[in-house]
């Protein structure tokens, strides 16, 4: 039986109850074994390739198979599925031409898919926003940052704005800047770095850990202390190395100097006297 344009609730008490209920069915076990076949391509092909390859495939096949589904569930309703698929398409064509950003998003998604920066779960950081990529979609990418927001960023704003990954190799290097007062010997101070490092044992001997003098500061002498570790491992090891040079330093008593201000009237004037004033206890 075809139809144009029917008053679809009234179409649907003229059907036959045998073609519903076999179109239903067809619906109903269509989504659910396409839904099923979705995620099972997302395990196999993201264990084979990467997790964003999975996503991607996954999607692609899920797309795919539920616009085939509802074309073939309208087609056994007796929906003329030519006409439908031409009005479609000439609304397509419509709203491609009235979002051109959303074209560009996607134009610039397939250019990340092919050159893939990151991955899933990769940690990114893109103007002020750096988080955990949790999707990769054809028009944008999600984020959720370390305090639980959740960020989406345009794909194009991907392709014109350079961004970091932060997790893409498998090492990280920890850069502390370290000051020491100017009377400290640096010799001890260096010896004392190395053998913070070596005792850390998350800390990798290879490459080697490093303390450089970088530059002689306002009030300290600037060394830079470079120790690299796993980026599993890079916050623990980070924050390890901070409380042991704190400890070690004052075991050892080398100073960490804090800026001083000296407030200078000129030779003409006299001192600044200075009364301390005790308050009143009421």
């Amino acid at each position: 039986m075809k139809t144009s344009n029917p008053n679809f609730l009234a179409f649907l008490t003229k059907l036959d109850p045998v073609i519903l209920l076999r179109a239903a069915i067809f619906l109903i076990v269509g989504v659910a074994v396409t839904l099923w076949l979705g995620k099972f391509i997302k395990k196999q092909v993201g264990k084979r390739y990467s997790p964003h390859v999975g996503l991607l495939a996954s999607r692609f096949f899920i797309y795919t198979f539920l616009s085939l589904i509802i074309i073939s569930f309208l087609k056994t309703l007796g929906f003329e599925v030519s006409a439908l698929l031409g009005t479609a398409g000439v609304i397509g064509i419509a709203i491609g031409f009235a979002s051109q950003t959303s074209v560009s998003n996607i134009i610039s998604g397939l250019f990340l898919i092919g050159e893939r920066p990151f991955e899933l779960n990769d940690i990114v950081s893109v103007n002020d926003n750096t988080g955990v990529v949790i999707s990769i979609d054809l028009l944008s990418i999600k984020l959720r940052t370390f305090d639980n927001r959740f960020v989406r960023i345009p794909n194009e704003m991907l392709i014109k704005t350079p961004f970091t990954n932060v997790t893409r190799f498998p090492i990280r290097r920890i850069d502390l800047k370290i000051g020491v007062a100017y009377k400290e010997d640096l010799k001890k101070v260096r010896a004392v770095l190395m053998e913070i490092a070596k005792n850390e044992p998350d800390c990798l001997n290879y490459p080697e850990p490093m303390a450089v003098f970088n530059d002689f500061g306002d009030s300290s002498l600037d060394l830079l202390f470079y120790v690299w570790s796993t980026k599993q491992n890079w916050v623990k090891v980070k924050n390890s190395l901070m409380d042991a040079i704190k400890e070690r330093f004052d075991e050892e008593g080398i100073e960490i100097p804090f800026p001083h201000v000296s407030v200078y009237t000129g030779s003409v004037t006299g001192p600044m006297p200075v009364k301390i004033v005790e308050e009143d206890k009421k």
